[in-house]
């Protein structure tokens, strides 16, 4: 019977979390705070990334509800609007608008089989290291992403020091190798099936994930987060 009970809450709580899709991180926040409470907030948030957590980023916890959810889900809106100015960068929300999920794609950042950053990645990644600056009480998760072609052998190391390039790049710029954690999953979380021509590029990515670290959460949870 209680495993009965907790498969209807989680079911009640995705279709609450779904009917909030197109509401700010602000409201996203309110609305899990009335709906669920910590523990369930964490299921929830594993059944939407289909029990794969680089996909939501590792360092996610469960889901912060009440006034401190909504101070956290503005405190992110205001940095999703400063990264959506960046040319070549992919923003959205993610875990009800409290972090952000940021994709490069490795068109754009590498040339194919190298790591090496372009210019125009660069210049993109300043931009990026900027609004981190300005937003000092986050952490920063690094995926690089590769396509299947060349096996696992050549794949993860190659997403790895793509990953890593991001990472170092970054601290280049300021940003505190201590906020930062780099991953490489080399071709094992596709987001496009590669059977049609051009389609392996969508795979061959790197995406940031922002986070509220400790300090802003306490914040939050006191109600002094501004």
């Amino acid at each position: 019977m209680k495993k009965v009970n907790l498969f209807a809450i989680l079911l009640l709580c995705v279709a609450v979390i779904f009917s909030g899709c197109g509401a700010s991180n602000t409201t996203k926040g309110a609305v899990i705070g009335g709906g669920s409470g910590a523990a369930v907030g964490a299921g929830v948030g594993a059944l939407l990334g289909g029990g794969k957590g680089a996909a939501w980023g590792a360092g996610i916890g469960a889901i912060v509800g009440g006034t401190a959810g909504v101070l956290i889900g503005h405190k992110m809106d205001k940095q999703k609007e400063e990264l959506e100015k960046i040319q070549g960068a992919q923003v959205e929300s993610i875990h009800e608008g409290q972090a952000i999920k940021v994709t490069f794609d490795s068109g754009i950042l590498f040339a194919t089989n190298s790591s090496a950053l372009n210019t125009v990645s660069k210049n993109s990644l300043s931009q990026f290291a900027i609004s981190l600056k300005n937003n000092p009480d986050t952490d920063v998760e690094i995926y690089g992403h590769t396509d299947s072609s060349g096996g696992d052998k050549i794949n993860i190391p190659l997403s790895q020091q793509r990953a890593d390039a991001v990472k170092n790049y970054l601290e280049t710029n300021g940003i505190l190798s201590s906020r930062m954690l780099s991953h490489g999953l080399g071709s094992s979380q596709p987001v496009a099936e590669e059977n049609a021509k051009g389609v392996q590029a969508l795979n061959r990515r790197v995406e940031v994930y922002i986070l509220p670290n400790a300090k802003m959460q306490q914040e939050a949870e006191a109600g002094t987060l501004k």
